[in-house]
């Protein structure tokens, strides 16, 4: 549906996007996961028609989307901050973009009333937005972005400004709601999480360039390199010089291959008793343990400057205890050592 294809972007000496490349189907929601500064935002503008001055080039259909002005698109936009109008009632927010477009009154109204039962705020239109909350406002920008029935609808850090009880139990709204409209949608975060729970795929950014694209469960199982791996929450990631005190421990290395040889040993193939299957042994030293409600976060110490991080639900053992470790195959894998693709 949407291409993009070696977009590029500088601000002077600032260079925001590096070539980049990516494609979205039709019915698919994309999200672009990275730190402050990655050029998600950025990208999301151009492809909104926000910024016209950049090199390469986006598409919708095969259609060369630079001449298209930004209000001829028919795109969806929801901003980091909504851009809600506080002097405006609820419904005259949602309605706004459809009184532009000349549509008559009265089906305004059924196009608002339709969108505040689907976002769960009926009986609201009359209260004005700066009495909401956030996750009212939330709804409300989400719903004033649906109603011109967009081709595709792009959401800047939609979550970002709400507490974290409320992200995640709006983030699965949004992704129920995107489906539930068959609607492409382009979403930006800075919170793993939120895009695991709301993403089709996932296009990891650093430094204006695409680190890695895949759904979330390959994504995590498999990063690409040192700087997804960690910016997923990884922790476990050891230098090639830290290859043969690994290995001195126990830890079993698969063999380098190419610029393999970071090494990440994955927290899921980590367990404090003997899991079915094989598993190496690997005596530690139980250094910290977190309570986090359902789960322990658990830090264990292997000697000399090496510790490996992991969760388990159950914990006999106490802090300054020496604890068995045992290390699934699967777990330890190689990352490619540069950050770029």
């Amino acid at each position: 549906m949407l291409s993009i294809e070696g977009v590029a972007q500088a601000y002077g000496a600032v260079i925001a996007l590096r070539e980049v490349s990516l494609k979205l189907e039709p019915g698919e929601i994309l999200c672009l996961l990275g730190p402050s500064g990655c050029g998600k935002t950025t990208l999301l503008r151009i492809i909104a028609g926000l910024e016209t001055e950049y090199r390469g080039r986006v598409a919708l259909n095969g259609v060369d989307l630079r001449p298209v002005p930004a209000h001829q698109r028919g795109f969806g936009y929801m901003f980091q901050d909504y851009a809600l109008f506080p002097h405006m009632s609820v419904a005259d927010n949602i309605a706004y973009g459809l009184r532009r477009q000349g549509i008559s009154r009265k089906k305004i109204r059924e196009i608002v009333a339709a969108l505040l039962e689907r976002v769960g705020l009926s009986g609201l239109e009359t209260r004005d937005v700066a009495a909401l909350s956030g996750g009212q406002k939330q709804r409300v920008a989400l719903a004033r972005s649906l109603a011109p029935n967009p081709k595709l609808l792009m959401l800047d850090e939609p979550l970002g400004s709400l507490d974290a009880q409320l992200r995640d139990q709006l983030a699965l709204e949004l992704r129920r709601l995107i489906k539930a409209e068959s609607l492409s949608a382009i979403t930006v975060t800075h919170d793993h999480r939120e895009a695991y729970a709301v993403a089709d795929r996932i296009a990891v950014m650093n430094f204006g360039s695409i680190q890695q694209v895949d759904t979330p469960r390959s994504l995590f199982d498999r990063p690409r390199n040192a700087f997804v791996a960690s910016f997923l929450g990884l922790r476990n990631i050891f230098s090639a010089d830290d290859v043969q005190l690994l290995i001195q421990r126990g830890v079993e290395i698969p063999e380098a291959s190419g610029g393999h040889k970071t090494i990440l040993v994955h927290p899921s193939g980590i367990h404090l008793r003997q899991p079915p299957g094989p598993a190496r042994r690997v005596k530690a030293l139980l250094r910290s343990a977190i309570f986090r409600g359902d789960y322990y976060d658990v830090g264990a110490s292997l000697g000399d400057s090496l510790s490996l991080h992991f969760t388990t639900r159950e914990l006999s053992a106490a802090v300054g205890d020496e604890v068995q470790l045992f290390i699934a195959p699967g777990a330890v894998k190689r990352l490619h050592d540069q950050n770029g693709v």
